[in-house]
């Protein structure tokens, strides 16, 4: 069994209770995880992080006091190296967007799966970010609406050269710099470099706000 200094501390913000306290309970069965706090709103998660910060967040966006939206944009300000995690049960579009660009690390909803929560938990700690069958889902829907209304325009966008822009794609699926490495034949440390670039050139802060902009611009 892992010992502490190994455990990946969460934390859980849910205003149901039997929620909160039943995937608490979960969480911990599971070896390498344990839960150091629980929340009722975000207000609340904030003052308990004053004494100690988890290594991840699996926030609600639905509360009282303050709201998942309002919670992310606090934690971004003053815990920027936390890990956020949305569980919800709202499933559209425009709030998966929207908390992404926001710099949530994922999202997934509240009916899935336990192990696909250890999974989300464990990956945003290795990777920065959890994109599972329901983001990509998500991604593809808007991916298939922009092609549908986007009119030709000439607005200037930063321009990526061909090889940014296949490195871009790949991100948007989800592969790891390792993976992209070797499906194109480049170092790790090369494609590290593509991608250092194209934050720069498109102004994103995060592999998610990469998403969000290579949807929104019909690059993926």
């Amino acid at each position: 069994m892992s010992i502490i200094t190994d455990q990946i501390r969460v934390a859980v913000a849910d205003d149901h209770a039997l929620f909160r306290r039943g995937l608490a309970n979960i969480l911990n069965t599971y070896d390498g995880i344990k839960v150091i706090i629980e929340a009722q709103d975000g207000q609340d998660l904030l003052t308990q992080m004053a004494f100690e910060a988890p290594d991840v967040i699996l926030l609600d966006l639905q509360m009282p006091v303050m709201d998942g939206i309002k919670a992310t944009e606090q934690l971004r300000l003053r815990f920027p190296d936390v890990k956020i995690i949305i569980i919800s049960m709202h499933d559209d579009d425009g709030f998966v967007a929207h908390l992404m660009e926001l710099g949530a690390n994922g999202y997934i909803i509240k009916d899935s799966d336990p192990d696909e929560v250890v999974k989300a938990i464990q990956t945003v700690v290795k990777e920065n970010y959890y994109y599972g069958a329901f983001i990509n889902k998500v991604m593809h829907r808007r991916m298939l609406d922009k092609a549908k209304t986007k009119k030709p325009s000439f607005t200037a966008q930063p321009a990526l050269s061909e090889r940014e822009l296949e490195v871009l794609q790949l991100i948007c699926s989800g592969l790891t710099n390792a993976q992209i490495a070797a499906k194109l034949f480049l170092s790790d440390r090369t494609v590290e470099g593509h991608r250092t670039r194209i934050m720069e050139k498109i102004g994103a802060k995060n592999t998610a706000a990469m998403v969000v902009y290579a949807v929104k611009n019909g690059l993926y």
